[in-house]
């Protein structure tokens, strides 16, 4: 592009060399497309004119100058981090996150277990195979919650939380909905977080009595498959990009009455599905 900015015709020549610059800026800006995942940015055009440029000495010719009108692209970038359509809501949006353990409560965890759950409500209740059977509860109700069939949830989570976990998963992307399924052999922690003996007395009935136990899972999307390969996830996976994307972290309480002469079954009254990496990007 050449554009004669000498002092004859000035305004002229300017008003030209104005236009095709900003005919090329333009043509520049709409032609870049930055990469998938990339930043994007945004390019601006700064004209620096000299001073004596304009100037013009004391016999009135202006300088000839070469062209000191020159065209700056700033690239103002902004940091891409996960999509945030990519963010899973909570299901439950009041349920605190637990992801750990605590001392304090895993003791009274045993002790109620071992002390009032199996001697006065369940001989055969052990709390080791309570947690083995609850990963499989996990995968159904996580599969059923991904593909959106939500009327089969009925007998699985109490009635009551059905409309809540509607009203969220109605609101969530495919991607999200996918996320949301899990499968038992991806699961590489499980612990139970809090159990709770529960005693509902009401007058001239007879006393009703519920266990409700707090379970938190770990689990690594494709670990089932890494095993298969004979492949295990470094023990630092939470700090790799390329693993963070993939772990989630499930919450479900279940809970059963033992009222005696009622046959009761476990079912989820509360639950939750999150990503660490989520809370590190919103902080």
């Amino acid at each position: 592009m050449n554009v004669n900015l000498g002092s004859r015709h000035f305004f002229r020549n300017y008003c030209k060399y104005n236009k095709l610059l900003k005919t090329a800026l333009l043509k520049n800006s709409f032609d870049y497309k930055p990469a998938s995942g990339a930043c994007e940015c945004s390019s601006f055009a700064n004209i620096t004119l000299n001073r004596g440029f304009l100037t013009a000495d004391k016999s009135g010719a202006s300088e000839n100058k070469s062209l000191l009108c020159t065209p700056q692209k700033r690239w103002m970038c902004e940091e891409k981090s996960s999509s945030p359509s990519n963010k899973l809501p909570q299901l439950m949006p009041d349920m605190p996150k637990i992801m750990w353990p605590s001392v304090f409560k895993s003791i009274r965890n045993f002790i109620l277990a071992t002390f009032i759950i199996k001697p006065y409500f369940d001989r055969e209740f052990n709390l080791a195979d309570f947690v083995a059977g609850s990963k499989k509860a996990v995968e159904v109700v996580s599969h059923k919650l991904a593909e959106g069939d939500l009327k089969s949830l009925e007998g699985l989570v109490t009635n009551d939380i059905i409309p809540t976990i509607q009203r969220t998963v109605s609101l969530m992307s495919l991607s999200q909905r996918e996320q949301l399924s899990i499968e038992k052999g991806d699961i590489y922690f499980s612990f139970p977080y809090q159990v709770g003996v529960i005693f509902n007395e009401e007058e001239g009935k007879e006393q009703k009595r519920f266990v409700e136990i707090m379970m938190v899972y770990h689990s690594l999307r494709g670990l089932a498959s890494m095993r298969s390969r004979g492949e295990e996830p470094p023990l630092n996976m939470g700090m790799l990009p390329e693993y963070q994307q993939r772990i989630f972290i499930c919450n479900y309480r279940f809970v059963r009455e033992f009222t005696k002469g009622v046959e009761g079954d476990w079912t989820v009254n509360l639950l939750n599905h999150f990503k660490p990496i989520d809370d590190q990007s919103d902080n």
